[in-house]
């Protein structure tokens, strides 16, 4: 049995769950999120709690109730505080501006990159070396930092590139000196 997939999700006040056999809608003060779960799995809405049980006993079953259980919590959490992944820009010339609501990435290439904002995220810049993505989807905040990461993702023997706020990059030793 899962211990994670037992515990209920609590449902803050100004958070709606709608519940449609494995349809799960979460409507809140930052927007809507919707999914379809596993059969394997019955989700239940009771006082302000969403209970995820097993529909039949199996191991696959067991693995997709802790999962349902986290999923449905990251949905709930997503409408009512959203969530954040913040970046930073390590290396000389290096920096980021918002040019509407997308951002410009000055990243030693000859040309300057342009990532598009998805629909429903948010970019900050506070200063031109650390980036702030925002949004209610935790995946969707993720993939996109991901992406953004992968435009010049970290060298191992100068650190330059842009990587996680207090991610530690690994460093590798250069040439032996003679």
């Amino acid at each position: 049995m899962s211990r994670i997939g037992k515990k209920p999700v609590l449902v803050p006040a100004g958070v709606t769950v709608t519940i449609d056999g494995t349809h799960v809608v979460v409507k809140g003060a930052k927007g809507e999120l919707e999914r379809t779960f596993s059969p394997l799995v019955a989700i239940a809405l009771q006082d302000n709690e969403v209970l995820v049980s097993l529909a039949e006993e199996t191991v696959e079953a067991n693995a997709q109730q802790g999962l349902t259980r986290t999923l449905i919590d990251n949905m709930v959490i997503g409408v009512s505080t959203g969530f954040e992944k913040r970046l930073e820009l390590a290396g000389v010339g290096y920096r980021a501006a918002l040019k509407g609501k997308d951002l410009d990435l000055s990243l030693g290439y000859s040309h300057p990159v342009i990532y598009a904002c998805p629909e429903g995220m948010s970019f900050e810049v506070p200063d031109n070396t650390h980036i702030v993505v925002k949004g209610i989807s935790k995946e969707q905040v993720g993939q996109v930092a991901a992406e953004i990461r992968s435009k010049r993702a970290p060298e191992p023997y100068k650190g330059k590139g842009i990587h996680y706020e207090g991610e530690h990059i690994r460093r590798k030793l250069g040439k032996a000196a003679k």
